[in-house]
């Protein structure tokens, strides 16, 4: 039986940021060869992956990568927040990120299906799960297209990568405008541009729901119509961008902010890990 050093232990966890015990059984296994152990590692781990399919991915990170005409944001996600700030998840966020955005991909089968180092994305983060002992699942991508990027990604946690991201498309010049608007969407959730792009069932879903809320307060029949427009219209400000109130100051509307700053949005994609 070869000797199992300290040295090849070290050298081993390093590379795959396994656990000691399982990285020194996996050498012993392997009589000491390296590249052995590494393949029992990973094929321990593959059999893990099945059963931790149905295990939580609450946390995790959003990187976004901008290229000429588009901006990729993906959300990565994890079991727990020590994965999720370790290095070499944050390096797998960035390999994946760079794969995704390389395919123009804007699905996420697209970009589990992405080429990546002779292997696909799918495959290097299946790979990564079962190295790890943690469920590994990329949960959302988006594709933005547009002339001109801002990109926000927010900090939750100093210790913890990005939990927040925003990506905005805009036409126009004022970059410190835009990235502003990134921040407001970071924090204000808006699920639609306008107020035209929310669907006309959520729409007569919502204005049905006000209708019966009001009268359930006994609100005069005459005013109904108006009160019922007016409770709508507040719904168009919690989910269209154009039509909130701008985070920075609420006397402004954000299609104020953009009209004062000669800027066009036209496209937006928001994440937040977990959400």
């Amino acid at each position: 039986m070869a000797t199992i050093s300290l040295a090849d232990v070290k050298t081993l966890r390093e590379r795959l940021g396994t656990g000691m015990v399982d990285t020194k059984n996996a050498l012993v296994e392997a009589d000491g060869d390296l590249e052995k152990a590494v393949e029992i590692l990973r094929l321990k781990g593959a059999k893990g992956n099945a059963k931790r399919a149905d295990r939580s991915t609450s946390e995790g990170l959003i990187a976004a990568h901008e290229s000429a005409g588009a901006t990729v944001l993906i959300e990565l996600a994890c079991e727990t927040d020590f994965v999720a700030k370790g290095e070499k998840f944050v390096a797998l966020g960035e390999r994946v990120l760079a794969a995704v955005s390389a395919a123009g991909a804007s699905t996420v089968e697209e970009a589990l299906a992405a080429p990546v180092d002779g292997s696909t994305v799918g495959a290097v983060i299946d790979d990564e799960a079962a190295i790890i002992g943690e469920k590994m699942e990329l949960r959302r991508v988006a594709r933005v297209e547009g002339s001109n990027f801002a990109v926000y990604l927010h900090r939750t946690n100093k210790d913890l990568p990005p939990q927040v991201g925003v990506v905005v498309a805009y036409e126009g010049d004022d970059a410190e405008t835009a990235r502003s608007i990134a921040q407001h969407i970071s924090f204000a959730d808006p699920q639609y541009l306008t107020r035209e792009d929310v669907p006309s069932e959520t729409v007569d879903a919502e204005r049905r729901i006000v209708e019966e809320i009001s009268r359930n307060e006994g609100k005069p029949e005459a005013a109904l119509p108006k009160i019922v427009e007016g409770r709508v219209g507040a719904f168009f400000k919690q989910v269209a961008l154009l039509e909130q109130d701008y985070a920075r100051d609420n006397k402004l509307s954000v299609a104020q902010v953009l009209k004062d700053a000669g800027l066009t949005v036209t496209g937006f994609a928001r994440f937040k890990v977990g959400a």
